[in-house]
């Protein structure tokens, strides 16, 4: 049974919407009921009341929508189970009491929901009230529904905004029913996942292979359509766009070049941030691309199912006047209240600044000097490209076992600028040009500190290569390393090699030094210290956050700089 963060099970649903409102001054519980309410009821006086609700576990929804603008209030049943009726007549007669020139539901096409909520209009009628209900089915999984009809899914949401921004304008009943029940035949959802979901105190409600996907699948873990490979994010997109538009498909959305839509991308539960911004970014490409017009574009979590790692899109075909009633204001505070505006991949990029000019490099790709640098380069990027999988082990049991990938990355970073152009013989001018490329293409906190330690080494280089200068600007790039990056000797990590290799390569500055006796040396001195790291406290970088009980092995940043300069000694 997955692990939940909840404090009972049974009072799961109680104590979320509970939270909800203690950390909202806009919302009010109803006494004895899971109904959740406008705090300023007396406002409706003379305007439609909106309610909602359904099972929880979909949260932000329904709560989320109450608001000004959207839901006067909502009806939360237990986890992924339909409210009662008798919670939904309790908040039909609040908003009733409170002078609600009539009264809609908008209910999620789900028999319970259906029943409990239907049974409550046909008791609130009998006591007087002016009760409609409008049912969502937005789902376009199904290519021949069956007698239950499409799902109501995430497309909800959008109705739920369309109907507020009406009852807010002061739209009749009459007119709100209209236009809504005709919005519900202009939207479609689909959704897509890659782990099941499960209620608090049960099991997954169904299993996926760790290369499957699941197409058209429930917010409450109910089958999908078709179960497949797992697809590249843009393959998943288009996949799931065909689909929710296929003609041959009974539950499809019409959707022909020149449409405009509004484009909601929802996280499911348990979706990266991360991914869901890819996802809308291939959804925008793959929309425009069959020309459709994406009016507005909504990216967050609008209806989840717990913890699922999934993602459903919906499109409502708008026009000016839908598109006016989803930009209309609202204090729901699940709405995602940002600018208006189309959205597109073509935006025009904000130019880059240009450089400064730069210094004449002197000997610049000229000479033995820069074929000798290109080998020993050459040799320190194959030595980094064979360490990859060694540096990712090393790195797992500290940090998140990337180290290998980013020392992968700055080799093949030098070996494309060596392909490019010769590197410069000059050393100040070789280093200072590492330093950009590292910069640039390393990435993490190492490409930082590579960029640090060889931008202060070139200074010092300047003018200068004899063999005193490259001990000058070791202990240079040591400085600027420990001024910036806050680790000292000692500390666990790469600058514990480096500042060994340093200590021997100061003998550089001894007259008749053997500079490849010394290199020799320091090289052996970077080793001991890089293994001497597997006994060491992390004072620093990452690993500083790891309990030290974890930390078998030694500090990966420092094995590559004793591998590094291994490399430039043969």
């Amino acid at each position: 049974i997955p692990k939940k963060l909840v404090t009972t099970v049974p009072g799961c649903a109680d104590d979320a919407v509970a939270g909800l409102v203690a950390c909202n001054p806009r919302l009010r519980l109803l006494q004895g009921h899971r109904v959740v309410l406008r705090s300023d009821l007396p406002a409706i006086r003379g305007r439609v009341a909106l309610l909602s609700g359904g099972g929880s576990g979909h949260e932000p929804a329904h709560a989320g929508y109450v608001g000004k603008g959207m839901l006067t209030g909502v009806v939360a049943g237990a986890v992924f189970a339909s409210p009662s009726v008798g919670s939904v007549l309790a908040a039909i007669r609040a908003v009733a009491q409170a002078g609600a020139a009539g009264i809609l539901l908008i209910v999620k096409n789900y028999t319970g929901d259906r029943l409990n909520f239907g049974m409550a209009l046909e008791r609130a009628r009998a006591e007087g009230a002016d009760v409609r209900m409008v049912v969502v089915g937005d789902d376009c999984a199904f290519a021949t529904p069956g007698k239950a009809g499409r799902r109501g899914i995430c497309g909800t949401v959008l109705i739920h905004k369309v109907a507020g921004a009406l009852a807010e304008a002061g739209a009749s009943l009459d007119e709100i029913v209209e236009k809504v029940t005709a919005a519900t035949k202009a939207v479609g959802t689909l959704g897509l996942s890659l782990s099941p979901c499960s209620i608090p105190g049960s099991k997954p409600s169904f299993q996926l292979a760790e290369d499957e996907m699941e197409l058209g699948l429930g917010i409450h873990g109910e089958a999908g359509v078709h179960r497949m490979k797992v697809l590249p994010a843009d393959k998943a997109v288009e996949t799931m766009l065909q689909h929710m538009t296929d003609p041959s498909n009974a539950s499809h959305l019409s959707l022909t070049p020149g449409s405009s839509v509004v484009l909601v991308v929802n996280n499911l539960g348990g979706l990266s941030c991360l991914e869901l911004g890819i996802v809308a970014g291939a959804a925008v490409r793959c929309l425009e691309s069959r020309g459709v017009r994406i009016a507005r574009a909504l990216v967050g979590s609008f209806m989840t199912a717990l913890e699922m790692a999934g993602v459903s899109l919906t499109l409502m075909l708008v026009d000016e006047e839908l598109v006016g009633l989803i930009d209309a204001e609202t204090t729901a505070t699940a709405w995602p209240n940002a600018l208006a505006g189309p959205a597109t991949a073509r935006r025009e990029e904000v130019p880059a600044p240009r450089e400064g000019p730069r210094k004449l490099q002197d000997g610049a790709g000229t000479g033995p000097g820069s074929a000798r640098a290109q080998r020993v380069l050459e040799r320190v990027c194959s030595t980094l490209l064979d360490m990859q999988d060694q540096l990712n082990e090393l790195d797992r049991g500290a940090g998140d076992g990337d180290c290998g990938h980013t020392h992968a990355r700055a080799a093949q970073a030098i070996r494309a600028w060596m392909r490019s152009q010769p590197p410069p013989a000059a050393p100040a001018q070789l280093l200072s040009s590492l330093a950009d490329v590292l910069l640039e293409q390393m990435g993490g906190s190492s490409g930082v500190l590579y960029g640090l330690f060889l931008t202060a080494a070139a200074q010092s280089l300047q003018g200068r290569s004899d063999f005193p200068a490259w001990a000058d600007a070791m202990d240079a790039g040591i400085e600027a390393m420990q001024r910036y990056g806050g680790a000292a000797p000692g500390d666990r990590t790469m600058l514990d090699s480096l500042w060994a290799a340093t200590q021997a390569l100061r003998s550089l500055r001894s007259p008749g030094a053997d500079p490849l006796r010394v290199l020799a040396a320091a090289v052996q001195s970077a080793e001991a210290a890089a293994e001497a790291t597997r006994h060491m406290e992390a004072g620093a970088g990452r690993a500083s956050y790891v309990r030290s009980s974890r930390l078998e092995q030694p500090d990966p940043g420092a094995v590559a700089v004793a591998a590094v300069l291994g490399a430039v000694l043969q």
